[in-house]
């Protein structure tokens, strides 16, 4: 089974945690890099004018720097991301919606400051469409994403 480990980072945390379990297990990984990268302010979620909040709750899709060439070879991906509003960053949205999720299977894993895992692979249904399985997990190590599987 071809894997790809797949991540958006705004931190820097769910960039190591990503790049760690790809390393353990051999996988290869792709970063989601808007085509815009956010600054410190732009993710500062308690001002209600930073651009983050602004993509929320406007549902803007953020354009991605990169694509993956050969989307289609993989089978499993895991998608690693920090939790925002109980979900996805939009840049997330955005990244999925631009690939066929046919018949791959898919894990997502969350990184988080206090946020649960909530509802996240629901809301991130609509932009895999078609997926043959879908499981989200909330980790702070890649020895836990490991532990789920």
């Amino acid at each position: 089974m071809k894997t790809l480990v797949v991540y958006f980072s705004a931190e820097g945390t769910t960039k190591k945690v990503a790049e760690e379990f790809a390393k353990d297990n051999n996988f290869e990984t792709f970063e989601i890099i808007p085509e815009n990268p956010y600054s410190k302010a732009d993710i500062k979620w308690t001002n209600p004018l930073a651009r983050c909040n602004k993509e929320k709750f406007m549902k803007k899709n953020v354009p991605v720097k990169s694509k993956i060439n050969d989307f289609a070879g993989y089978n499993r991906i895991f998608l690693g991301f920090p939790i925002w509003y109980y979900g996805a960053p939009n840049v997330v949205n955005t990244f999925c919606n631009e690939y066929d999720w046919s018949g791959k299977s898919v894990v997502v894993f969350a990184t988080s400051g206090g946020s649960p895992i909530g509802k996240t692979a629901e809301k991130l249904q609509p932009y895999l469409k078609n997926v043959k399985s879908l499981d989200a997990v909330l980790v702070k190590t890649a020895d836990e994403i490991k532990k789920y599987l």
